[in-house]
């Protein structure tokens, strides 16, 4: 019998097109995002069960404490919480993660999963792991492509080459079309959406990025080897700074001969921004998605929430308006980009007490 899946939970994101209530102290991840628990909460309870072993979270140093309060409220108890002095992206973080399996079965199977997205379908996801597990088992780097549901130019795509087999050879990655080319994707089994949903043997991952990604191994591994124990806590050394910051798709997964993808209709969507929300969010007669003391005339299409003062639309639509923790957001719902900038300019203005 197979042994069981050690989930990784990436939790570096800072999700700053979701300001003003995702912030570097308490990012998207820790909220209450489309439903009871927190998106890291959710994210750990859909890969327990028999198939796994308790989960590796990947957090700044921060959020240990964080990480380890949520965890525990929902019953989760983490085999590590592996804490960067700095975030790299998810190139170093990943390479670090698999040297700490490594340590324990080179053999072993890791599951990566960012701890901010959404799941709908748990035992398709479960089903599709399960399809992807022999592939991963003999090297391959398994990718689960999500079944696109719109042209999405947000997202990156993954095409897969020809052929039957439950696991196919990766073509190619694009990333974020424009409209008509993602309606083409959409139209095309071929091509999925990548997720950043990456299943492996811990050891033959290492040895793949010592190949093609050595600036970014050799400090993560570093790290980790002079890293300060404690209890699960796993405190990366500053040998990570070493490495440049660098996703795992564009360090490792667009280089190598072993990535195959797995396509997974698995009700996944990634709330990267208001908008996103506003999409998954219940919404009034008028087409409002409301939180907390929020009152609306003559107004539609609206996403507001608030963590106390009163907000009171009048005469408006298609905005986004919050109030969090003495910040004030009042964008256009539909405008995501104006959000980033937003967060630019305040840290332009060096008022990093709000970020």
């Amino acid at each position: 019998m197979p042994g069981k899946i050690t989930p990784v939970l990436m939790s570096g994101g800072a999700g700053t097109r979701l300001w003003p209530l995702s912030r570097k102290g308490v990012p998207k991840q820790f909220h209450r995002l489309g439903g009871e628990r927190t998106m890291i909460q959710d994210t750990a309870l859909r890969v327990a069960g028999p198939m796994f072993d308790d989960p590796v979270v990947v957090c700044a140093a921060a959020h240990i404490d964080l990480v380890r309060a949520q965890l525990a409220a929902v019953g989760v108890r983490p085999a590590a919480i592996i804490a960067e002095p700095a975030p790299r992206n998810t190139g170093p973080a990943s390479i670090a993660a698999a040297a700490f399996g490594a340590e324990r079965d080179p053999e072993g199977m890791m599951l990566l999963l960012h701890a901010d997205n959404l799941v709908a379908d748990v035992p398709a996801l479960h089903a599709a792991i399960a399809a992807g597990r022999e592939a991963a088992a003999a090297g391959s780097i398994v990718i689960f492509g999500i079944t696109p549901t719109e042209p999405h130019t947000g997202y990156g795509y993954i095409r897969a080459a020809e052929g039957t087999a439950t696991v196919r050879r990766v073509a190619a990655f694009v990333e974020k079309p424009d409209a008509a080319t993602a309606a083409a994707y959409v139209a095309d089994p071929a091509y999925s959406w990548n997720a950043g949903m990456f299943m492996f043997k811990a050891g033959a991952f290492l040895e793949e990025a010592g190949a093609l990604a050595p600036g970014l191994t050799g400090p993560a591994l570093a790290a980790v080897a002079q890293a300060k124990r404690e209890g699960e806590t796993v405190r990366l050394s500053s040998a990570f700074l070493a490495a440049p910051s660098e996703a795992i798709d564009t360090a490792i997964l667009e280089k190598t001969g072993r990535a195959g993808v797995i396509r997974a209709d698995i009700g996944w969507r990634d709330v990267g921004d208001w908008n996103a929300l506003y999409a998954l969010t219940a919404k009034s007669a008028e087409t409002n998605a409301l939180d907390g003391p929020v009152i609306v005339v003559k107004s539609t299409g609206c996403l507001a929430r608030s963590d106390g003062p009163a907000v009171v639309l009048a005469g408006v639509e298609d905005l986004v308006v919050v109030v969090e923790n003495g910040a004030i957001l009042v964008a256009r719902r539909d405008d995501p980009a104006a959000v980033r900038a937003a967060v630019d300019a305040i840290r332009a203005a060096g008022r990093d007490d709000l970020l």
